[in-house]
């Protein structure tokens, strides 16, 4: 797997102010450039098999019920990004907000006539919030997605969006981009609220548009290790990369302890490679999160006639932290995942 995850050029919330003691329906929108978008899956995906996810990270909830879903559906129309921030006083109202695109007052959301496939919120006083495309088909795909969570799950949105992705790199709709919100939202009895770190976020965690693709390749005459009692040591990784980057990690594999057999060399310097039931993952040192987990089809390590490998781009990893790579391998029936401090930096350049 290759996770390319883009620069973010607006994210918003298009809530207004209240002072009014009742629940109160709020949404999120974040938009990804899709120039960029374009320039990963021309240049970089190609003709692979790739998918898409939106990832949100919370920052808190509160009220929550035994089970909260969570709607993403493409945004229709455009809008502006605005200025201020959670505690301004007076209130900044110079961008989108739940009746307007633009500043306050400015440009309406639609709320009694739609193009082919939009709708937004029409209703009384729930009427504006934005507009977007349903879940019914658009060229053959439906851009509707959700995510369920209990009380006790992950709060953070990790969303398949493949759909939505497909239909702006064909043209047959324009990113607006994304618009979030919970099913349930015009329930007066419930009082659910989940913030997510926007993109003026100072930390580690703004909105990421995350691709995924198969570069799996197995094509080797060396031996592949057979015993569980292996000694991996991950080549090609100099400690710091900067994040443009792109890096191609060799692990080296060798059994710890070989049988012994006449010959002259040293068993030592006999490389193997990982079956194909290999994978590689990536932590954040401090945190200890994966940034990038195990997973069957996207992080499977390749293989060919000099051992096994993976390619990693550094761009979507957060700049000026500290990485750890973690390998799982099944053999002889047991799952094993090799921690040995794989370090490595990414800076800034």
């Amino acid at each position: 797997m290759n996770t390319g995850l883009d620069e973010i050029v607006e994210a918003s919330t298009t809530n207004e102010g209240f002072s009014d003691p009742n629940p109160q329906t709020s949404r999120f929108i974040v938009k990804f450039d899709q120039n960029e978008i374009n320039n990963l899956l021309n240049n970089k995906i190609g003709t692979s098999s790739w998918a898409s996810n939106l990832r949100l990270f919370i920052a808190n909830a509160e009220g929550l019920t035994g089970t909260t879903t969570i709607e993403s559906f493409p945004l229709s129309g455009s809008w502006n990004m605005g200025t201020g921030h959670y505690g301004d006083s007076p209130l900044t109202e110079d961008g989108v907000c739940w009746s307007y695109r633009n500043a306050s007052g400015s440009v309406a959301w639609s709320t009694l006539s739609f193009n082919a496939y939009v709708t937004g919120s029409w209703s009384g006083s729930n009427s504006g919030g934005g507009n977007w495309y349903t879940g019914s088909s658009i060229v053959g795909l439906n851009v509707k997605s959700t995510q369920s969570f209990s009380y006790y799950d992950d709060k953070d949105i990790n969303i398949n969006v493949t759909d939505t992705v497909k239909t702006w790199y064909s043209g047959a709709i324009i990113n607006q981009g994304f618009i979030l919100k919970q099913a349930a939202e015009f329930n007066s009895t419930i009082n659910t609220i989940l913030k997510y770190f926007s993109r003026d976020t100072h930390t580690i965690y703004p909105p990421q548009l995350e691709f995924k693709w198969n570069d799996f390749v197995y094509n080797s005459s060396l031996s592949v290790i057979n015993t569980p009692t292996a000694t991996l040591t991950l080549g090609d990784n100099p400690g710091l990369f900067y994040s443009q980057s792109v890096n191609i990690f060799r692990v080296n594999a060798r059994p710890t302890y070989p049988p012994r057999v006449w010959q002259t060399g040293s068993l030592y310097t006999t490389n193997y490679v990982l079956p194909t039931s290999s994978y590689y993952a990536v932590k954040d040192l401090d945190t200890d999160e994966f940034v990038i987990d195990f997973d069957t089809t996207y992080t499977k390590i390749s293989c060919d006639s000099s051992g096994s490998f993976f390619t990693l781009y550094m761009n979507g990893l957060e700049p000026e932290r500290y990485y750890k790579i973690l390998i799982q391998t099944t053999i002889n029936n047991s799952t094993i995942v090799f921690d040995d401090n794989y370090i490595f930096k990414v800076a800034n350049g």
